[in-house]
């Protein structure tokens, strides 16, 4: 039973820490209608950015998220002005192809600047775990899940009640309305497709204690991104938490009780049971694909 429930704790924690890199690509995708192919990349270049930092200056690894998520952010804001806004208004599959030549080329050249090796930071109190009654936590896992939930939530509330939030749902529903009351779209997709990829900087700097960096990390979380987005519904951010917290659990049972190597088997099963019986997504809403954020 203690077992169980270590699993079940570590599995719910890693799912909050795998929402949170997945919440910057559902945001892009519900108000841009675009899917970023290079998201994955832009987490090892956080992950690469805030090992730098770490190492370079020896501060706390979510101290240099003070460093790393406005880099990501003006990273984000670079790439839109440069690859994706002269593909918006062209068919989708240019800003695939772009997207994913980006990511190409991304991978490429962390190859040939840091080489294949792996990259680390020291863990936090020499790698003590927390003791909470018969159970033991990692510090890293237990800040990293608490930092999730709590920008989820605050993404949430701000989408929700803030005047840009507002601006960017009214944008999802009608841009060309939205523009008539004086919202500025061009303006308001840089700032979401920055905002994004600042999200995917901050879940770096989380990640970086508990995986290694190398040139194709990237790969090895993108495809649980775009599961956890699917399943949670498309443009939903509850919904991605809850399909993060479901890929960890899946990830933690499988991984204990039949091997590492199926997790991403088991996972990919129920993302299609979800499919099957309930094709919008735990959270999403009919033709959310063509709506963006959910009300």
């Amino acid at each position: 039973m203690q077992t169980i429930a270590q699993l079940l704790v570590s599995g719910i924690m890693l799912g909050g820490i795998y929402a949170l890199m997945s919440i910057g690509l559902t945001l892009i995708f519900g108000v841009l209608k675009i899917v970023n192919f290079a998201h994955g990349e832009f987490l090892m270049l956080a992950m690469y950015a805030a090992w730098g930092v770490v190492s370079f200056s020896g501060v706390n690894v979510y101290a240099a998220a003070i460093i790393v998520i406005p880099l990501l952010f003006g990273f984000g804001a670079l790439i839109y002005w440069l690859i994706v806004r002269p593909a918006v208004d062209k068919p989708h599959l240019v800003v695939v192809f772009a997207t994913m030549g980006l990511s190409i080329l991304m991978q490429n050249l962390a190859l040939v600047l840091m080489t294949a090796d792996l990259r680390d930071v020291p863990p936090l109190l020499g790698g003590t775990s927390l003791q909470i009654g018969p159970l033991y936590l990692r510090i890293e896992l237990v800040l990293g899940f608490l930092i999730s939930v709590a920008i989820t939530f605050g993404l949430m509330l701000f989408i929700k009640r803030s005047y840009l939030g507002k601006a960017i749902r009214a944008t999802v529903q009608d841009p060309d309305a939205a523009m008539l009351m004086g919202i500025n779209v061009p303006r308001l997709f840089l700032l979401t497709f920055a905002g994004g990829s600042a999200l995917v900087g901050l879940a770096g700097c989380i990640m970086l204690p508990l995986y290694s960096t190398f040139p194709t990390v990237g790969g090895n979380f993108i495809l649980i991104a775009y599961v956890i987005v699917v399943l949670g519904g498309m443009g939903s951010m509850e919904g991605a938490l809850l399909g993060g917290i479901c890929i960890g659990l899946v990830q933690s049972l499988s991984s204990y009780y039949v091997a590492p190597a199926y997790g991403q088997m088991f996972y990919f099963v129920v993302f299609l049971l979800v499919m099957i019986f309930r094709p919008d997504g735990l959270f999403g809403q009919r033709g959310a694909a063509m709506v963006g954020i959910n009300e």
